[in-house]
Parts: structure tokens; C-alpha cells; sequence
């Protein structure tokens, strides 16, 4: 190689070295000090990317198991509220029986009024409960349902039974007659807008429609207001439930159907009783316990809009969960009228018909608290499973990421070897352009 002054190209040869390993081991140096391997779309460009959306997504599911966390959390609260209305409801049905019960007089029966005002008043507290300033059980959180009616089936007669069998040929589900004569009276009990209404009639060759039509009534002075009428019996009560779809009673067999006359809460009937006595008092316990047997299949409901709570728990639009809580006030589950007026257990007839009243409203709240108790498990599971993908997701990103801390190590003592080894042979290549003087001495 030729002796040169203005051009020292070992030098620059050697100086394009030195910056090479100067960037590598700079680069080595931001991998160990961050722990990744990825710090900028520039060390890996697709990896970057695939990288970031892995990150999205972690965050987005970390979110989602919060949004989950804290959906148990409110319908903990919710639980707790109905869960307490079940416990008054249970205290007042055992007020109720010991009413129903002539040992006790009327100032006795006073006395269990008063705490059955008092309760039901709890019950209506019970349904004020809010989670982040939101109502819960007061029925501003239902699905989206049409004005419905009170329908009480009953599926212990016989399924030959129709609305214009006679008293008298009345069957129970076995096909044993009832043994109704037709000296015999018969009583409807039934509590309306916090009110009970009882009346008899001689069963005579009355049939259950003409029954129905006589004593599901009352008057309002002069003014005489239709509480009942007779549904149909079929294995299908109704075409008209909250959500439109058709209702079938249970075991799918026909059952008589008694139905509010007026859909809507404040029209909703309350605990439907039927009892049968021969002409001398005396009780027909077989008839009464098949007569007796009618049981919420529709509940009354007011008109409204979809206001369910939805709960964000992926990570996708729509990927949610929706919960319609029912109203749980007092008015709801037919302890209360609109007026204020309450359940009364005033008289024997009155604590008698409040018995199945309250056994309606026990069974709504139930089916509340069941509701809130399956979301709350099913939410359980939605964390399990939302901790596990973002376990995963995270590992997988870790993969692409994070940096070998060992390999990474390696590569920067190795960077900075070559570097200094870089620098110093830097200093000898600019000291070749000096040999050239001692050819001008």
C-alpha cells in the first residue's frame, strides 16, 4: 500500500469499524437496560407490531376482568338487598299463619299488623339500594317488556278440566272426584292494590267460569270494577310474556288459567284462594288442597324499555353480559297498593288469603335473588377465564419482547471488547501518516 498523507485510508477503514461497534454495542446496551429485545419498530419491525397489538390486547383483557370484578361487586349489593327482603318475607308469612290462627283476637291481630306495616316498609328501603348512585332492584334496571298480566295456573285438576266444567264433576289430577255437592259454598280470596276482596256463592251448577265471573269483583261505590277473568286451559298459558314469546306450564299438560282482568303492576292480583265447606261449615280438605293450587305463571308488568345493566366483559364490541333486575318494592310483589294501603291480616279470611300472597312474593323473590346468584357465578367464571387469556397473551408477547438477559450480556462484553480493540487500533492507524516525515529528513 502506498505511502499517502491526505488520504489515511486505514484510518477511515478502522474509524467505520469503530462506529459500527460503538451502534452495536449501544444497541446491546438498550436491550440489557430495558430487558427487551424490541425497544422501536427499528430493531423488528413486524415483530414491533405484532408485539403492540399483543399489549392492546393484554390491556384490553385486564380491563375487562375489572369490568368483571366490579359487575360481581354490584351484584353482590343487589344480592344483599334481595336476600334481606327474602328474610322479612319469611318473618311475615309466620306472621301471617299465627293471624290466620282464631286463638288470637283482634287486638292481637292489630299488634301483627303493625309489624307487617312495619316490615313492609324495610322491604321498600330493601329495594332503594344503590351501587355508584345507581338504583339496583327498583325496577329502573329491567328487560324490555310489554304490559303483562297476572296469570295463576293451576295444573291439580284433572286435564280433562275445562273453564265449563261444573263445580260438582270437578277432578283432581289422578281423576278422583272432589267430591263437591252442590249445597256446598264456595269462597274466592284474592288481594288486590294492597286490598283483599272474599266473597262466596253456593256451588249449586255453577261452573269455574261462572264462578270466576261472579266473585272476581268488587265495588267501588257504585261502580262495580272487574278484577278477574277466566284464562284458558291448555298446556300454554300465555302468547303475551315479557318478552313475547309463548309461556308453557312446566310439565307441558293443560292447566286452568286465572288471569288479572287489566294488565300492568297496579292491576296485578295477589295470592288467589279457593276454598270449598259443606252446608254445615265443615272444610273439604281434598277439594280445597287441589283448588288451592294456583301459582304465579305470569307476572304483572308495566310497559317498558330495555333498561338492563350491561357488563363489558371481553374484549370485542358486544361482548357483554346483560342483567334485567325486577322491581322488588313492596307495590311489586302485591304487599302494597298504590295508595299505601297494606296486607292485612286484620281478620281470620284477610291473614288467610295474605298466607298465599306472600308465598307469591317469596317465589318472585326468589327468582330474583336466583337470577343475581347465576350472574354472579357466571361472572366468576368470566375472571377465571379473562386472568387465563391474559396470562397467555402476555407469555406469547414475552416471546416476541423480552430479552435473553444472558445471551443479551454476552453480546454486549463481546460489543465492548470489539469496540475498545476498535478505538485502539484507531490510534495506531492514525499514526501511520507520521512514517512519511522520515522520508523528508
Amino acid at each position: 500500500m502506498a505511502m499517502v498523507v491526505k488520504n489515511n485510508m486505514s484510518a477511515l477503514s478502522t474509524l467505520n469499524t469503530l462506529n459500527k461497534n460503538t451502534n452495536a454495542l449501544s444497541k446491546s446496551l438498550q436491550k440489557v437496560s430495558s430487558g427487551m429485545k424490541i425497544n422501536s419498530a427499528a430493531d423488528d419491525a413486524s415483530g414491533y407490531a405484532i408485539s403492540e397489538r399483543m399489549r392492546v390486547q393484554i390491556r384490553s383483557l385486564d380491563q375487562a376482568n375489572s369490568n368483571a370484578q366490579n359487575g360481581g361487586s354490584m351484584m353482590k349489593v343487589a344480592e344483599g338487598a334481595v336476600s334481606s327482603t327474602v328474610e322479612i318475607l319469611k318473618t311475615l308469612k309466620e306472621k301471617a299463619v299465627n293471624a290466620a290462627n282464631d286463638t288470637n283476637t283482634d287486638a292481637d291481630r292489630a299488634t301483627i299488623q303493625k309489624e307487617l306495616d312495619q316490615s313492609i316498609d324495610q322491604i321498600n328501603d330493601n329495594a332503594n339500594v344503590t351501587f355508584n348512585g345507581q338504583y339496583l332492584v327498583d325496577g329502573s334496571k329491567n328487560k324490555q317488556t310489554t304490559a303483562t298480566t297476572t296469570m295463576m295456573t293451576n295444573t291439580s285438576l284433572s286435564t280433562a278440566t275445562t273453564s265449563a266444567t261444573k263445580l260438582t264433576d270437578l277432578a283432581a289430577r289422578n281423576g278422583d272426584n272432589l267430591n263437591i255437592h252442590s249445597t256446598d259454598t264456595i269462597t274466592v280470596s284474592y288481594v288486590k292494590d294492597g286490598k283483599t276482596y272474599s266473597s262466596s256463592v253456593q256451588v249449586s251448577t255453577n261452573t269455574l267460569q261462572e264462578v270466576v265471573n261472579k266473585l272476581g269483583k268488587h265495588k267501588e261505590g257504585a261502580t262495580e270494577v272487574i278484577d278477574l277473568k277466566m284464562g284458558s286451559y291448555t298446556s300454554v298459558i300465555t302468547a303475551k310474556d315479557g318478552s313475547g314469546n309463548t309461556v308453557y306450564t312446566a310439565s307441558g299438560l293443560n292447566g286452568v288459567t286465572v288471569e288479572a282482568a287489566k294488565a300492568g303492576v297496579t292491576s296485578q292480583i295477589a295470592g288467589f284462594t279457593i276454598s270449598i265447606t259443606d252446608n254445615k261449615g265443615n272444610v273439604n280438605k281434598s277439594a280445597n288442597a287441589a283448588l288451592d293450587a294456583f301459582d304465579e305463571s305470569l307476572r304483572a308488568a308495566n310497559k317498558s324499555a330495555d333498561n338492563s345493566i350491561v357488563l363489558q366483559i371481553g374484549t370485542k364490541a358486544n361482548q357483554s353480559i346483560k342483567v334485567g333486575l325486577t322491581d322488588m318494592k313492596a307495590t311489586a310483589l302485591g304487599l302494597q297498593g298504590k295508595d299505601g294501603s297494606t296486607l292485612s291480616v286484620g281478620t281470620q279470611v284477610k291473614a288467610n288469603a295474605a298466607i298465599n300472597v306472600l308465598d307469591s312474593a317469596i317465589q318472585k323473590a326468589l327468582d330474583q335473588q336466583t337470577t343475581i346468584g347465576s350472574i354472579e357465578s357466571r361472572l366468576e367464571y368470566t375472571q377465571s377465564n379473562l386472568t387465563t387469556a391474559s396470562e397467555n397473551v402476555t407469555s406469547a408477547e414475552s416471546t416476541i419482547r423480552d430479552a435473553d438477559m444472558a445471551k443479551e450480556m454476552m453480546n454486549y462484553t463481546k460489543n465492548n471488547v470489539l469496540m475498545q480493540a476498535a478505538q485502539s487500533m484507531l490510534a495506531q492507524a492514525n499514526q501511520s501518516s507520521s512514517n512519511v516525515l522520515s522520508l523528508l529528513q
